[in-house]
């Protein structure tokens, strides 16, 4: 038996097909098949125990209490919510640069990594890319076990990062 439309669910249907210009049951072409690895991967993400996380922006909210001496960590909640399986902070890096203490080779030992700048520049090294700028609206992955470092930044730069999963190990590659 058919389910009765609701009046949401008519109007959920009604803008999916505004902005796809299709009706809702339509499939998307360009999605990939699923492969039994990516659905061992969502089986596994899906066991975890979720909720939802909301972050307000307060200044007092940014710690030193991060990986780095030199940087501010406002946490978004997303390590507590996701239980373990991601990480998403606001990083403020502390005016002025100092070459010396942030130009470290290293890598994080992680699945995956995200950089958005919100604010400011960045100027990085990345593996197999070579040194790179990064201003207001830039964004990048790291993939696993990448060589990177920091070079020089903005005193207003701003950052949101995301990692997976949210405990990791970062080593460093020399003085």
């Amino acid at each position: 038996m058919a389910k009765k439309p609701t009046a949401t669910r008519t109007a959920l249907s009604a803008v999916r097909k505004k902005w796809t210009g299709r009706k809702s049951s339509a499939r998307s072409s360009s999605r990939k098949p699923v492969t039994a690895k990516a659905n061992d991967v969502a089986a596994k993400q899906s066991s975890r125990k979720q909720r939802v996380a909301i972050s307000h922006h307060r200044d007092e909210d940014f710690k030193a209490d991060g990986l780095r001496a030199y940087a501010m960590y406002r946490d978004l909640g997303i390590t507590e919510a996701t239980d373990g399986l991601a990480r998403a902070h606001v990083i403020r890096l502390l005016p002025p640069c100092n070459p010396e203490e942030v130009a470290k080779l290293h890598y994080h030992d992680v699945e995956f990594q995200m950089v958005y700048v919100l604010k400011g520049w960045v100027r990085s090294y990345l593996q197999g890319v070579g040194e790179t700028l990064m201003t207001q609206g830039s964004a990048w992955t790291q993939p696993p076990n990448i060589r990177h470092m920091i070079l020089d930044y903005s005193d207003d730069v701003e950052l949101l990062e995301v990692i997976l999963p949210a405990d990791f190990k970062t080593v460093e590659l020399g003085p």
